[in-house]
């Protein structure tokens, strides 16, 4: 049933605009745009206004013409959008009030559908099956979400497959599932964007099968990521990639998710950069499993449970680096049993260098694991009050690692240690004749 204290308060908000929004309305159909209230539309309206819309949208298509909604709230459903859209409201005033039935707005193949200035509601109400989003889009190879707020969604907010173009200075919060959820995209570009408050992920961009993706994630605000639907990594992350190669994650500012701030699965060429990432629920900065090629540099991590994985090398993941990320405030507590409180852990073929690491309960820097530790590098990074400096694993086999010309100070439990998996075997390496382990340099680390 329609919430008419709603649509009477959009009502109320048509009425006691300024002539500043008049004004704009105006100007929009004095340019060549229709009015949708020239076409039968009518804010504040409790009747379900889908059949006019629709028509309207399919006219303004036809004829290549810009559609202005003017503010207000107009209860709509099923809304299916053109091969060519072009729909302008106020930012904040012009409101689509989902009134039921499968999903609000919808778009299946296009070159060019643009909504600029408009409010998704999705007033919490369920989505039909089948429906992914209360915004859904696939196959449009220039979509343009830019300068709306969508709200209230009972599954993802905006859902794409197949889609290119621009999600940007949207608002989204609320959503049950996922702010952004995009499958098999092509030169998308998902920035400054502002996401909270929602239950199972921020930004999600995956493939269905794993290839080349390219999309782009930057300086979007992304805060207070639930896993309301639980798993050990699945949900809960603020950005997350998966099967998705050659994607850039850069100059994010991530706050409160319960699992991962940035979270790469099986992607290869990933860029990390440049991120803001704080308090999150379990490693902050991921790229593990199948991962082949990963650059994570100069972000900041102030509290998590772990800072930085670049890891499972028993399932392909490797090749990196770790360079000029500050990591600090971790926890030994994370959402499920395992082992946190460590600082940077790599495996493969990485280097980890000019880091600055401070707090790390466990270990600042873990290089290895068993048998899964090959041609690594620790040289000239910065550890403080951490459980052990440097972890490095020396069991039988294992591969080489260098660490040299690092700074580590106040730890509680070593400097630089011999691990047989989680077992103390070398105490103190820069004491060990190096003789014992050949595979291992350890030179001109400053402990104190």
């Amino acid at each position: 049933m329609i919430d008419r204290r709603r649509v009477l308060a959009g009502l109320a908000g048509l009425a006691g605009g300024s002539n500043a929004l008049l004004g704009v309305a105006s100007a929009q159909t004095s340019s060549g745009s229709i009015n949708a209230v020239d076409f039968g539309l009518r804010a504040g309206s409790s009747d379900d206004q889908s059949v006019k819309l629709n028509a309207l949208l399919t006219t303004a298509s036809s004829s290549g013409q810009q559609v202005f909604l003017p503010p207000g709230t107009y209860v709509v459903s099923d809304i299916q959008l053109p091969a060519h859209v072009n729909l302008l409201g106020i930012p904040g005033k012009s409101r689509l009030l989902f009134g039921g039935n499968k999903s609000l707005l919808r778009a299946n193949g296009g070159g060019r559908v643009q909504l600029s200035g408009i409010v998704a509601d999705g007033d919490n109400r369920p989505l039909g099956e089948g429906s992914g989003g209360l915004i859904e889009a696939g196959n449009v190879s220039q979509l343009i979400l830019d300068d709306c707020d969508v709200v209230g969604a009972r599954k993802n907010a905006i859902a794409l497959f197949k889609c290119g173009g621009r999600i940007e200075r949207n608002r989204i919060s609320g959503a049950a599932g996922a702010a952004i959820f995009a499958a098999d995209s092509s030169g998308l570009h998902i920035t400054g964007n502002e996401i909270s408050d929602c239950g199972n992920g921020g930004i999600l961009v995956q493939r269905y099968e794993q290839g080349r993706d390219g999309t782009i994630i930057t300086g979007n605000r992304v805060a207070k990521t639930r896993a309301d639907t639980g798993g050990t990594g699945q949900n809960g992350n603020a950005i997350n990639v998966f099967r998705a190669d050659n994607v850039i994650v850069a100059n994010n500012i991530v706050s409160e998710s319960a699992f991962s701030a940035i979270r790469g699965n099986t992607v290869s060429n990933l860029q990390i950069t440049g991120n803001n990432c704080m308090a999150s629920g379990e490693t902050a900065i991921y790229s593990e499993f199948g991962f082949v090629g990963a650059v994570i540099a100069n972000n900041l991590v102030d509290g998590a449970a772990n800072g930085i994985s670049m890891v499972n090398f028993d399932g392909g993941g490797r090749m990196g680096t770790c360079s000029g990320n500050l990591v600090r405030n971790l926890s030994t507590k994370g959402p499920y049993p395992a082992t946190f409180g460590v600082g940077i852990a790599v495996e493969a073929d990485v280097a980890v260098t000019g880091n600055v690491i401070e707090n790390a309960p466990l270990y600042g820097i873990q290089l290895g694991w068993g048998p899964y530790m090959r041609n690594v590098i620790a040289t000239g990074n910065i550890i403080r009050t951490s459980g052990e400096g440097i972890y490095v694993s020396v069991v039988k086999g294992v591969g080489t690692a260098v660490i040299s010309d690092n700074v580590i100070q106040g730890t509680r439990n070593g400097g630089i240690v011999g691990h047989s998996w989680s077992e103390t075997t070398v105490k103190d390496l820069t004491r060990k004749s190096v003789a014992d382990y050949p595979n291992l340099i350890v030179e001109r680390n400053i402990i104190s």
